[in-house]
């Protein structure tokens, strides 16, 4: 523990000291000052372009087609003004003197954009804590102090004030503006409803019944993570329902066959991301056919996006063999990696909620017990649940309908319904089925007289406590992803991988590589598919045109740089300690955060690499992806063979 805290002490003294070294002045000239005035962005990063504002003082009515010759730094700019305002792009490259003249109005500032390659500081620094100290609060705080800290400095404090700024802005920034957005706060609600559900079906002994059934059929700890995985893959139509219904409703079950907590939330997470990545109907569709339209706009390919996405299935690797590499091991019962100390200690009777509170979530949710009163039913569990999938369905459909593309006869009905959903409001849909879900379970408590009006709300209360934690860490996780955004941490990384000169074939792999990058530093698999399909889609194509490929061969390539993005982002979501569906995996499972990301790494990577290798690379090629599954799913196989684990099948006695 030492050694890790003189490591950390040396990592931020360095941080600090080249932060220090980058001295700039901020002193300004303004002649005069009765005209105009000019405003720069807060943030301004090296090789980016940002907006330099003009205003007039005093402004006339501004005349339409007129322009005005601004000067910036010996270069005209023509620009016309719009109610007083003219936004002018201007990239900085280094430190200089920005000397800015309109008519006999001077302004000049010496301006020291933020430096590209420090983006990559706030998450690095996150990442490492995090894998460090296995604490996740710590580690989100000091990756957002980092990136505040060098937005501050930058924007003209010294260097001691710039920390205290930084600071404070964590708080009265980004904390707040993550918390304002609308996509955030409904995952909050949802997870907290949720959590208030699945607390209300243990106390009325839904859950207890279920759990008794299961044990009928799940009866060794093989059948239950089986059963488990059968779980993740029925739920397919969205990622969040996914980890929090099956965490939760499958939890209890685990417990009592010895499954360890890490192992289910790696079944968690390893089925809910990728079969709604993949799913023809699921709340991803949506943005994956906006973006992919985006990126195919200055092409001019004659394809629908949603055609271009079911083409890029045949080269999406990584979800597959992710799904499969997961029964490889159920009935190998085989582990690897870190997964195996925390199998074999499950198995040899440790406790569970030891895991789960270790700088971890609640276990309050799954330790529940009985009233003598209360007879356990089935449905008092199964209703609820159902209301929820099927609610987000309905609530998908509903928001989603179109009466003129339903009526048209030029589409199929699958189609039909899957561009619906695509074009759906999936976080209304999530809101709606999990109210519902809520109300479903409290009706059926007090209508059976298991549990009184006070205790049906207690319990719906500490249902709600027990998402605090899981709460917090999103909220700074998006603070952190939302750091990135303004540093342009995703620019950096596509800038620093794209500017090797690339053979067309090799484009897909890194693709998959730069998108896996990029999700494990932001934490966002749709955050890394919005930034890279626009740039990646027209590149592909243009590279693979300029060396000469037919179209046969370009399409290929162009169909495995789509699906790359989307498996490069799952894997990197599923590598990333930032991640929210991580982090959504591990409250689910009641399991200790970074030992789930720990305990998931090896099999994430090993996947990823054999997806490269074995499928991206060959089919960019020209391989057929049909023998590249095949040739993948053996090689992963062949993997478990050589390095499985054996782990002892337990056997729950009644």
């Amino acid at each position: 523990m030492i050694l890790k805290t003189r490591a950390v002490f040396y990592l931020i003294t360095c941080f600090f000291l080249v932060l220090a070294l980058n001295g700039k002045s901020t002193e300004i000239h303004k002649l005069p000052a009765d005209q105009y005035e000019v405003q720069l962005p807060e943030i301004i990063v090296q090789h980016i372009s940002a907006k330099i504002t003009i205003r007039k003082i005093h402004a006339e009515p501004d005349t339409p087609g007129q322009f005005t010759h601004v000067l910036i730094n010996s270069t005209v700019y023509p620009v016309q003004f719009e109610n007083g305002f003219a936004r002018i792009p201007y990239t900085f490259t280094d430190s200089e003197k920005l000397v800015i003249t309109i008519d006999d109005y001077l302004f000049e500032k010496d301006v020291s954009p933020i430096p590209l390659w420090m983006s990559i500081l706030p998450p690095l620094i996150a990442i490492l804590f995090a894998l460090i100290f296995r604490e996740v609060f710590s580690a989100l705080f000091t990756g957002l102090m980092v990136g505040t800290t060098i937005i501050a400095y930058y924007s003209g404090s010294t260097f001691i004030i710039a920390v205290f700024q930084g600071i404070l802005s964590v708080a009265d920034t980004y904390i707040l503006e993550s918390i304002q957005k609308r996509s955030h706060l409904s995952i909050i609600i949802f997870s907290m409803l949720i959590g208030a559900m699945v607390h209300l079906i243990g106390r009325n002994g839904g859950m207890k019944d279920i759990i008794n059934k299961l044990n009928r059929y799940a009866t060794n700890s093989v059948s239950g993570q089986f059963a488990t995985w059968i779980m993740g893959v029925l739920i397919f139509f969205d990622d969040y329902a996914n980890t929090l219904v099956v965490g939760n409703t499958m939890r209890p079950m685990t417990d009592r066959l010895r499954i360890s907590r890490e192992k289910l939330a790696y079944l968690v997470d390893s089925t809910a991301a990728p079969v709604a990545a993949i799913a023809f109907i699921s709340t991803w569709i949506g943005a994956e056919l906006s973006y992919i339209e985006d990126g195919i706009k200055t092409i001019g390919i004659d394809a629908s996006p949603y055609a271009i996405f079911v083409n890029s299935l045949a080269y999406s690797f990584y979800p597959v063999f992710a799904l499969i590499f997961i029964l490889f091991l159920i009935f190998r019962k085989v582990d690897f990696g870190p997964m195996v100390r925390a199998e074999r200690k499950a198995r040899a009777g440790e406790t569970n909620e030891m895991n789960s509170t270790q700088q971890g979530f609640s276990s309050q949710m799954h330790d529940l017990e009985l009233p003598d009163k209360v007879k356990p039913r089935w449905f008092n569990a199964v209703i609820p649940v159902l209301v929820i999938v099927f609610g987000t369905i309905a609530g998908l459909l509903y928001t989603g309908w179109d009466n003129a593309l339903w009526a048209s006869a030029d589409l199929s009905y699958s189609k039909k319904i899957a561009v619906i959903v695509g074009q759906s409001d999936s976080y209304k849909a999530l809101l709606w089925s999990s109210i519902s879900g809520v109300m479903a379970a409290v009706l059926l408590t007090m209508g059976q007289r298991i549990l009184n009006l006070k205790e049906t709300i207690d319990s719906l209360v500490s249902g709600f406590k027990t998402m605090l934690t899981a709460v917090l860490i999103l909220i700074l996780a998006w603070s952190l992803a939302l750091i990135t955004e303004h540093l342009h941490t995703a620019d950096f990384i596509s800038q620093s991988m794209l500017s090797i000169s690339l053979s067309p074939y090799l484009v897909p792999a890194i693709t998959f590589i730069l998108a896996a990058l990029v999700s494990f530093s932001t934490g966002s698999s749709w955050g890394t598919m919005a930034i890279l399909y626009p740039l990646l889609l027209p590149a592909s194509w243009l590279i693979a045109v300029d060396n000469g490929l037919d179209e046969q061969s370009t399409l290929a390539i162009f169909y495995n740089v789509v699906s790359g993005v989307l498996a490069g982002s799952v894997l990197g979501d599923h590598c990333s300690p930032i991640s929210d569906t991580t982090i959504l995996s591990s409250l689910a499972s009641s399991c200790n955060h970074i030992e789930h990301v720990r305990t998931q790494l090896p099999y994430a990577l090993t996947v990823g690499a054999v997806s490269i290798v074995v499928g991206t690379i060959p089919t960019a090629y020209g391989f057929s992806s049909i023998l590249s599954f095949l040739l993948g799913l053996i090689t992963l196989f062949v993997i478990v063979l050589i390095f499985g684990k054996k782990i002892p099948v337990y056997k729950y006695q009644q």
